[in-house]
C-alpha cells in the first residue's frame, strides 16, 4: 500500500529545510520631485499632510479577504469615521466571475436586524462624572481592494491596497496604459518616476481620512490626486456597511474589451449614466487619433455610442457590426464594473501564474492578468522536462497554436469551464491547448478573494532541482502526495530512459523514491549520494510549490540585467528564475559596444566567470548570491555580476518593492551600428549625467583628436547640459538635434545609445 504524506499539517515542517526569505533591498527615493508641467492639470489644494509612516514592503500575494459580515448600525460614532457619502447597508457575499453580461442591480438591503440601541436611564439631575459611552467598530472589512481614479486618454491611476484595522498596510500604486494594465514606471511621465515612492511613503499606514489629507507630489499633481481618489474608492468598497442607494462612483470610468479592440469611457453622476465615449484601439494598444479614423471606424463609433448610452450592456448590435458591438459592450461592462461601489468580483485584480498537468516531456504554463474577474492579458508557455521555457524550439504545432489559443482565451474572458478539445482546443496541439486552459483555470483560483482551505491543486506536478539533476512527477490529491515518479538527467541535460539506467542508478532511484514518499524533504541523505539526495529533495520542494495555490513573489522567466559600467564596458547576467530560485544563469563581460568579450576579456575575469556561475547556481536565491565570495583577481567583476543578478530579480518582482523607473547606478548603451556609446548615471531613480564615447569597428574608444566637429559638438551638448543631480535634459524622450545635417546625423545615433542605456537601467 502506498504511503501518503499529509500536507495539510506538516507541509511547513517538510519544506522548512528549503524555505527562504525574499528580502528586497530598499532604494532611497527621498528627493525632490521633478516637475513635468506637461503631464499635470490644475487640481484642488490638498489638506496638509501628517508625517508619513515608514514604507511597508509590498507583498506579492495578497491575503484572502474574509467573507463580509453584517455589521449592525452603531449607536455611537465609530472610532474610524468613514467619509459619509453613502448610507450603510450589509455587504452581499462575493460571487463568482460573471459568465454573461448583466445589468447593474441595486444592492439588496440587509435582512439582519440592527442591534438594540442602549437608551440612557432617566435622571433628575445630570451626573457630571459620567463619561460618554464609546462604541468601537471596525468600519472597514480587512482585505485587499483595487480601485481606479478618473480616466483620460492616456489611461488612469489605480491603487491596490491592503486594509487592516482601518489602515493601509500595503499599497501598489498603478499608472495604466490605455489598455488599463499597469505599466513600467519608465513608460510614464518623468514626473511620476519619483512620485511613486513619495506617494507610497505618504499613504502607507494611513486611515481613509489620513490618506485624503496628504499633499500631492509637486509636478505630478494630477496623478497624485488620481492615486488619492483610487485609495478613497478602495476604502469605500471596503466599508462593512454600504448604502443601497449609491451604486456608482461619480466620475469618468474606463473599460477595455479583452481583445483590445475598443476602449469605452462611461461617466456617472448621481447613479446615472450621462456620457459614453467609444475609442478604437490600434495594434499597439493606444487610442486611434480621431482624425485618423477609417470610414469603418467612424461608422462603428457613431452607431455604438448612442446604443451604449441608451441601453448599456443590453445594447442591440447593428447588422454588419456585430463583432464591433460585442467588443464595445465588453469594454462598457468593464467600465461599469470599475464604476461600481459594490464590485462583487470573486477575484483580486492582478498578475497570476500557474501550470497545467505535467508530463515526462514537459508542461504548459500561463501568466495572466485579471481585472473585474475577467482575463485581460495572457501569455502561454510550453516548458521542457527541465521546466525551462522551450520558446520557438517546442514542437512546431505547439508553437503555431500559441497565438490562436491566446486569442480564444482572451475572447472568452476566462478559461473554458467545460473544455471541449474539438471546440476550444487548437487542432494539432490539443494536449497543449488543454494544458494551457487548465493553467489559466488554476491561475484564476489563485486570485480568489476567499480561497478554500485546500493548499494544493489536485493533479500531477513536475519538480526539478535548480541544477537539473532530478525530475519528479508528483501526484497530489487532497493535500497529500500519493505517488512520485523520479527520473535522472544525464550529463547531456537529457533524461535517462528507465531502461537505460544502470543497476546502481535503478537502485538509487528506488531508494530516493521510497524515501521521499515516506519522509518528504526530511528524508536522510543516501551515503555517497548526498548531491543527488539534495537534488531530489529540492525537486520535491519545486513540485509542491508548482502545486501550491499561493502566488509567489517573482515571475518565472529569464531576466537580463547589468552591473555598474565603467569606461571599458560592463558585466551582464541572464538569470532564469522559477519559483524565486535561479535555475539557469549566464554571465558575460561585455565591451563598450555591449558585445561579449569572451576569451578576449581580462584573464582573471575569464577564469572567474565559470566559478561565479557555479556559485550563483549553488546559492540559488537573491539573498544567497550576495553572500557569494568574490573571486580573487576579479573582485570588481564579481561584485558587478552579483549586482546584475540582484537587478534581474528586481525586474522579476510581481509587485515592485520600490517602484521606480530605473535602478540607481551606471549604465551604458550603444547605437544600432554599435559605433556610439552613452554612459548614463542614475541617482534616486533619475538619469542625472551622461557621457558620450565614439567607438571604432572593434569597439575601442576613439580619441578626441579622431573626432569630427559634428561629433565634438554633439558630445559637448550632451555632457554640458547635466547638473549632476536632477533629470538630465536628454533623460526623458530624447530627440535628435543639431545646427546642421552632420550634427543631426550624429545626434540621432547618440539618441539611440541614450535609449539603449536607459533600457539597460530600466526596472
Amino acid at each position: 500500500m502506498k504511503k501518503l504524506i499529509s500536507l495539510t499539517v506538516s507541509a511547513a515542517i517538510l519544506l522548512a529545510p528549503f524555505a527562504y526569505t525574499l528580502n528586497v533591498p530598499a532604494l532611497n527615493l527621498k528627493v525632490d520631485a521633478v516637475s513635468a508641467a506637461s503631464e499635470e492639470a490644475d487640481a484642488p489644494a490638498a489638506k496638509p499632510t501628517a508625517k508619513p509612516a515608514a514604507t511597508a514592503k509590498p507583498v506579492a500575494t495578497p491575503k484572502a479577504t474574509a467573507k463580509p459580515v453584517v455589521t449592525p448600525k452603531p449607536t455611537a460614532k465609530p472610532v474610524e469615521t468613514p467619509k459619509a457619502t453613502v448610507k450603510p447597508v450589509a455587504t452581499p457575499k462575493a460571487t463568482a466571475a460573471p459568465a454573461a453580461t448583466t445589468k447593474p442591480a441595486t444592492t439588496p438591503k440587509a435582512t439582519a436586524a440592527p442591534a438594540a440601541t442602549v437608551v440612557p436611564a432617566a435622571t433628575v439631575k445630570p451626573v457630571p462624572t459620567a463619561l460618554p459611552v464609546t462604541v468601537k467598530e471596525n468600519v472597514y472589512q480587512d482585505g485587499v481592494y483595487v480601485a481606479y481614479g478618473d480616466a483620460y486618454s492616456k489611461g488612469t491611476e489605480g491603487a491596490k491596497i491592503e486594509i487592516k484595522d482601518g489602515k493601509i498596510t500595503s499599497i501598489d500604486l498603478l499608472r495604466t496604459s490605455p489598455k488599463l494594465i499597469d505599466r513600467d514606471a519608465r513608460n510614464n511621465y518623468s514626473a511620476l518616476w519619483q512620485a511613486y515612492g513619495l506617494m507610497t511613503n505618504k499613504l502607507i499606514g494611513k486611515t481613509r481620512d489620513g490618506a485624503a489629507a496628504v499633499d500631492a507630489v509637486s509636478g505630478a499633481t494630477r496623478s497624485s490626486n488620481g492615486w488619492k481618489l483610487s485609495v478613497d474608492r478602495a476604502f469605500e468598497r471596503a466599508l462593512t456597511v454600504k448604502d443601497t442607494d449609491a451604486v456608482y462612483f461619480d466620475g469618468v470610468h474606463m473599460g477595455i474589451d479583452p481583445t483590445g479592440k475598443y476602449a469605452v469611457f462611461a461617466t456617472y453622476e448621481s447613479n446615472k449614466l450621462t456620457v459614453v465615449k467609444v475609442y478604437p484601439l490600434n495594434n499597439a494598444g493606444d487610442f486611434v487619433d480621431e482624425k485618423a479614423y477609417t470610414a469603418e471606424q467612424s461608422a462603428a463609433v457613431a452607431a455604438i455610442t448612442p446604443a451604449l448610452l441608451a441601453k448599456g450592456t443590453a445594447a442591440e448590435p447593428v447588422a454588419g457590426l456585430e463583432a464591433d458591438f460585442k467588443a464595445a459592450i465588453n469594454a462598457f461592462w468593464d467600465a461599469e464594473q470599475n464604476a461600481k461601489i459594490n464590485n462583487t468580483s470573486a477575484y483580486v485584480d492582478g498578475f497570476y501564474s500557474s501550470y497545467g498537468t505535467a508530463r515526462s516531456v514537459g508542461v504548459e504554463r500561463a501568466d495572466i492578468v485579471i481585472r473585474n474577474g475577467k482575463l485581460v492579458d495572457v501569455k502561454l508557455f510550453r516548458l521542457g522536462n527541465n521546466l525551462i521555457d522551450r520558446g520557438a524550439t517546442a514542437y512546431a504545432e505547439v508553437v503555431k497554436a500559441n497565438a490562436p489559443m491566446t486569442a480564444k482565451l482572451l475572447a472568452n474572458g476566462s478559461y473554458f469551464a467545460n473544455y471541449d478539445e474539438k471546440v476550444d482546443g487548437i487542432s494539432g496541439a490539443t494536449e497543449s491547448s488543454h494544458g494551457w486552459n487548465q493553467a489559466v483555470e488554476r491561475a484564476f483560483e489563485k486570485a480568489l478573494k476567499v480561497p478554500d482551505e485546500v493548499k494544493y491543486f489536485d493533479g500531477k506536478f513536475a519538480g526539478v532541482d535548480n541544477q537539473s539533476k532530478v525530475l519528479l512527477l508528483v501526484d497530489v490529491a487532497s493535500d497529500a502526495v500519493t505517488n512520485i515518479k523520479l527520473s535522472l538527467f544525464g550529463a547531456d541535460g537529457k533524461l535517462i530512459a528507465d531502461d537505460k539506467l544502470s543497476a546502481e542508478q535503478k537502485s538509487l532511484v528506488g531508494t530516493l523514491t521510497s524515501g521521499l514518499l515516506e519522509k518528504g524533504v526530511q528524508m536522510s541523505d543516501i551515503t555517497g549520494q548526498e548531491e543527488l539526495s539534495a537534488a531530489a529533495k529540492a525537486a520535491l520542494t519545486d513540485a509542491l510549490t508548482n502545486a501550491s495555490k499561493v502566488q509567489g513573489t517573482y515571475k518565472d522567466g529569464t531576466f537580463t540585467a547589468f552591473g555598474d559600467a565603467y569606461d571599458k564596458g560592463t558585466n551582464r547576467a541572464d538569470v532564469t528564475l522559477r519559483n524565486g530560485k535561479i535555475v539557469n544563469v549566464a554571465l558575460y563581460r561585455v565591451g563598450m559596444n555591449l558585445v561579449d568579450r569572451g576569451k578576449a576579456a581580462y584573464p582573471e575575469v575569464v577564469k572567474a566567470i565559470p566559478q561565479l556561475t557555479s556559485s550563483f547556481l549553488a546559492a540559488g536565491t537573491r539573498e544567497a548570491v550576495q553572500d557569494v565570495d568574490a573571486v580573487s583577481g576579479a573582485t570588481s567583476s564579481s561584485v558587478a555580476l552579483k549586482t546584475a543578478v540582484d537587478r534581474a530579480y528586481g525586474k522579476a518582482e510581481i509587485v515592485e518593492a520600490n517602484k521606480a523607473a530605473y535602478f540607481d547606478g551606471i549604465f551604458i548603451g550603444v547605437s544600432t551600428d554599435k559605433l556610439v556609446n552613452v554612459m548614463t548615471y542614475v541617482e534616486h531613480g533619475v538619469p542625472v549625467k551622461m557621457l558620450v564615447y565614439y567607438l571604432d569597428k572593434n569597439g575601442s574608444t576613439r580619441t578626441v583628436n579622431q573626432l569630427t566637429d559634428a561629433e565634438l559638438a554633439v558630445k559637448s551638448e550632451i555632457e554640458s547640459t547635466s547638473t549632476g543631480y536632477s533629470l538630465h535634459k536628454y533623460g526623458y524622450r530624447a530627440a535628435a538635434f543639431g545646427n546642421n545635417d552632420a550634427e543631426k546625423e550624429v545626434s540621432a545615433k547618440v539618441v539611440e545609445a541614450i535609449k539603449s542605456a536607459l533600457e539597460s537601467a530600466g526596472k
